[in-house]
């Protein structure tokens, strides 16, 4: 969306001639801040954060659906408690589901995110190949305390779907 004589607050990468009336010290402070959320330990920083967000709140919602059942054997045990012990006992479940699924969310958003970083500032080229080495680089190491055949399944799990996820979010939109 643009207005009328304004002009965006960055043109390209370092500022740009789109930095007019600030003064010396401002632009020098939005060149350092572009620079630095275009690290790779900033985006890994990043990635990990939102990726433990996510995986918490992932955590959470399948932790809450498990006891959805009395029929399992769990379901059972839990249901022939008093009704403080059944909520205590299904919130220190969840919070441990949902920590447990934050990291490991974190962890993967770390390394996929700071591996396609490192990847594409070594080959100074944005591509498809950048997302799909980043992820058979995560897959295997994810994969290797389970033994090479693992680390090779991980890697070609992982890079296929980062190659479709990257081809879909390269693919044209519907620009109107």
């Amino acid at each position: 969306m643009s207005f009328p004589n304004m002009t965006p607050p960055m043109g390209g990468i370092g500022g740009g001639p789109n930095m007019q009336g600030m003064s010396e010290q401002e632009q020098m402070m939005v060149k350092g801040m572009h620079a630095a959320m275009e690290s790779c330990p900033f985006k890994t920083v990043m990635s990990g954060g939102m990726g433990f967000a996510l995986g918490g709140v992932f955590g959470l919602f399948m932790a809450s659906m498990s006891y959805d059942s009395p029929l399992t054997p769990q379901g059972r045990q839990i249901a022939d408690l008093p009704w403080r012990q059944q909520l205590r006992h299904g919130f220190k479940d969840m919070g441990a589901r949902s920590w447990s699924s934050a990291k490991n969310f974190g962890i993967v958003g770390a390394l996929y995110s700071g591996t396609e970083c490192c990847i594409e500032g070594l080959r100074a080229k944005n591509d498809l190949t950048n997302s799909v080495s980043a992820g058979c680089i995560t897959g295997g190491i994810l994969g290797a305390k389970a033994g090479p055949q693992a680390a090779a399944w991980g890697c070609a799990g992982f890079a296929a779907f980062s190659a479709a996820i990257d081809a879909y979010m390269r693919m044209p939109g519907d620009e109107e």
